[in-house]
């Protein structure tokens, strides 16, 4: 008799620390239903699949982003400070948790692929057919996402400086697997990955929303489906679901890790690879002419609106989560006189990133910087993403003062535990039109952006620049400079003088390179892809994070927080208790 269900609910759970106790993938109540049952109650098999779902890596607030030299957090719990701090091991959450859920997710994937082609979704065969090569498509890509994900956190070198990934599991595991196995190669997973992806992209639409009768795909048409019959498989109401283009921008998201320097000598992978991919997503839209106007701002009240449904999306994004209302982010971030506890605060660091608003740096002599007046005439982006003092917040308008003289606790290291460390607290990610006072409080829709244009735009731009330099196209028809410019212009920097920074940046690759990271440094803050970013690019972990005491005119930047990494740690550690108790589970040098 085959397995049950529940062994894999017990292995999902531990996934690669089982202990040898046959027990535990015995039933211990009865009526749990047998992983065949599936076959004939479709409803059970998307439930399968649904805790793949649940399980995936994004999270709907900054969270990394505080181990970085782009934020603190006032709360002296997180386990990010901690870690930035120098108690990073192979025995924190951060280690154990991501790799328990990715490999439980991917156990979720593999069950549903053994059983989907003898799952009875309808009488009719078409029907059935649809709706097969959906949740195949899917279970693909979600495969091939919980990879990605596994790499960027453990992949890394050994002591004899092989570049290893994770295990590669394409079965399910039972009672009597073998777990104990070695870690397969970084290009043997990367090879796994493509082939996820490519399987995901043959099964899956481009995108779910509903369609007429001649608007049905030649492969279903030819057997009698109509747009009816479609769109009950993969119409608009399946639209967060994950898609064929879903599938192709997380093939990018993994080529630009691979091609990156902490990986690319054994990877596989070239720039050339991971500016094609991202292309492949781009060209899709029109290249840089289907950049979206508002693609910096989707975050907002104004963007969002007062209602979001299933099949609603931002034109810059291209995978979200549910839409929830709430006024959570802004309990958590808001500044305490804005009833917030005020947890990330952005560094002097990150707000010394932003250029003018003519496009050059502040540390450059052109930009015409004004120290004794800091953020005037700034990049547009840094009022939009950072609360500085004098901003204003709120359903009111209220100004808010992060100076040493505030009359309230917004002022920098008051005693209320929930003001600011660094003199900024965040904007980004915050709705304007919440109030989070438990008295009065205003709940708005919010949603988890999980893969947005902007982060492939940028992936592009990087890769492009690094195979074919700053102005070339390669098959593409738009360049480095084009997708930087285009990014650029749209948030109004350099519009006015025709960004002559930007067009003596295009002269060499490595002044495009800075200018880039440099973007991506910007548009993605709180997005928790900064503490990935640095290690891949082989930067300074350690930058000590900054901030600014303002005492009336004077403003006296200060070192809040240092950091503490050893070099080894661009690459992350495998848990202590897997590498323990698994003899071929080799860990990365220096854990």
């Amino acid at each position: 008799m085959k397995t049950n269900i529940i062994k894999y609910i017990a292995a999902a759970s531990v996934v690669m620390g089982l202990a040898s106790c046959d027990d535990l993938f015995e039933p211990a109540i009865e009526n749990i239903k047998d992983e065949n049952s599936m076959e004939t109650e479709p409803n059970y098999a998307d439930a399968i699949l649904g805790s793949a779902y649940i399980l995936m890596p994004y999270p709907s607030v900054p969270e990394n982003d505080v181990a970085t030299d782009d934020a603190v957090s006032n709360d002296i719990n997180n386990e990010y400070l901690s870690l930035a701090g120098g108690s990073w091991t192979s025995q924190t959450g951060v280690s154990v948790n991501n790799w328990r859920d990715r490999n439980a997710s991917i156990q979720y994937c593999n069950l549903l692929l053994e059983h989907v082609d003898a799952i009875q979704f309808s009488t009719t065969e078409s029907i059935n057919e649809m709706f097969r090569d959906r949740l195949r498509g899917e279970a693909y890509g979600l495969r091939a996402l919980n990879m990605l994900y596994l790499l960027q956190n453990y992949a890394g070198k050994t002591a004899s400086g092989e570049l290893m990934g994770v295990p590669v599991w394409t079965s399910t595991f039972g009672a009597s697997s073998d777990l104990n196995v070695p870690r397969n190669s970084f290009a043997e997973c990367m090879k796994q990955l493509f082939e996820d992806v490519d399987a995901a992209i043959s099964y899956l639409p481009v995108d779910y929303k509903d369609v007429s009768d001649g608007e049905v795909p030649a492969k279903y048409a030819s057997k009698g489906v109509s747009g009816a019959m479609y769109n009950r498989v993969n119409g608009a109401t399946t639209a967060l679901r994950l898609s064929g283009r879903i599938a192709e921008a997380i093939a990018a998201q993994a080529a630009l890790l691979a091609a990156s320097p902490a990986f690319s000598d054994q990877s596989g992978i070239t720039w050339e690879d991971a500016a094609n991919r991202a292309g492949a997503v781009l060209d899709r839209i029109g290249g840089v002419n289907g950049i979206s106007s508002s693609g910096h701002l989707w975050f907002t009240a104004e963007q969002i609106g007062g209602s979001v449904t299933a099949s609603e999306n931002h034109p810059e994004v291209i995978w979200r989560g549910g839409a929830e209302e709430n006024s959570t982010i802004e309990g958590d971030n808001f500044p305490p006189s804005l009833y917030g506890k005020g947890r990330v605060n952005p560094t002097q660091n990150l707000v010394d990133a932003f250029p003018m608003a003519n496009g050059y740096p502040i540390s450059d002599s052109r930009s015409e910087y004004d120290k004794d007046n800091p953020y005037a005439g700034r990049d547009p982006r840094l009022a939009a993403y950072i609360v500085t003092d004098g901003s204003t917040l709120g359903v009111n308008n209220a100004t808010i003062s992060t100076g040493v003289n505030s009359s309230n606790n917004d002022g920098i290291n008051k005693e209320s535990g929930y003001s600011t460390r660094t003199g900024y607290y965040l904007r980004k990610l915050l709705r304007n039109d919440v109030d989070p006072n438990s008295t009065n409080e205003i709940k708005k829709y919010h949603y988890t952006t999980r893969i947005r244009f902007t982060e492939i735009f940028l992936a592009y731009a990087e890769a492009a620049n690094e195979a074919w330099g700053p102005t070339a196209t390669g098959s593409h028809g738009y360049s480095a400079y084009d997708v930087i410019k285009a990014i650029r212009q749209r948030a109004k920097v350099g519009v006015d003088n025709g960004d002559p920074y930007l067009e003596s940046a295009k002269a060499s690759k490595e002044s495009m390179r800075e200018l880039i990271r440099n973007e991506r440094r910007i548009e993605l803050c709180f997005e928790n892809k900064r503490f990935w970013d640095l290690r891949r690019w082989k930067s300074d972990l350690n930058e000590t994070a900054k901030g600014v005491s303002i005492n009336g005119t004077s403003y006296n930047y200060i070192d809040v927080e240092p950091r503490h990494y050893s070099d080894y740690m661009i690459y992350g550690p495998l848990p202590y208790t897997d590498v323990l108790k698994f003899s071929n589970l080799e860990q990365n040098a220096g854990w």
